[in-house]
This record gives structure tokens, C-alpha cells and sequence, in this order.
């Protein structure tokens, strides 16, 4: 399985306006690809902006390729994304992985000492 992350940033005022808009782009049309294994949003605010992660998971490259197209190294953005001022870096992260998991969400208890 491949996950794929990618990050970007808003004007905080402009947070959860992106936030929904997220969510009918990236996350739903990732969501529809046959061989989508799930899509998780992470959104951090620090100080003037609101970053936002977006992993997806994937069972193989045409999946990815499906979503992205024939440069699935490069960021997925939508004309509408410039209304809310979206800084998006232009590369995403991919990785193999064994399970899909929310990689935003701490799996692993820390031990006690």
C-alpha cells in the first residue's frame, strides 16, 4: 500500500471555509478512485496560518494515478483553491506502508517509565 501526504497553507480566517472545501475536493474525489483505501485531513493553526495535511492511502500507482494523473509527485489543486489564498507546496510525499491507518491520530501508547 502507498500513502500519499500533502500539505498546505491558509490565512487562518480563511481555515474552515478551506477546511469544507477540502473535504468536497481532495477527500471526496480521492475517495470515488477505485483503489482508494482511505483519506484523512489534519489541520494545525500557527499564528497567522492554518496548515492542513492530507494523507491518502492507496492500493497501487494506477490508483494514484487515477487521482493525479501521470505526475502523481506533483500536488492536486483546483482553480477554486485560490479564493482562500491556498499556499500548497508542490510536491507530495510518498511512502510504502503496511496498513492504512489515520496517521494523524497517536497508534502507539508511549511507555510508562
Amino acid at each position: 500500500m502507498i500513502s500519499r501526504t500533502w500539505h498546505g497553507t491558509v490565512p487562518i480566517q480563511l481555515g474552515d471555509q478551506f477546511e469544507q472545501h477540502l473535504e468536497r475536493t481532495g477527500v471526496r474525489e480521492s475517495r470515488l478512485i477505485t483503489g482508494n483505501a482511505g483519506a484523512y485531513v489534519h489541520r494545525v493553526n500557527q499564528g497567522l496560518y492554518a496548515h492542513f495535511f492530507l494523507c491518502t492511502y492507496w492500493q497501487s500507482w494506477s490508483a494514484i494515478r487515477a487521482f493525479a494523473g501521470e505526475a502523481p509527485h506533483i500536488a492536486v489543486t483546483y482553480p477554486e483553491d485560490a479564493q482562500y489564498r491556498l499556499i500548497s507546496d508542490p510536491v507530495v510525499i510518498h511512502q510504502e506502508v503496511a496498513i492504512a491507518v489515520n496517521p494523524f491520530i497517536s497508534h502507539l501508547v508511549a511507555p510508562q517509565i
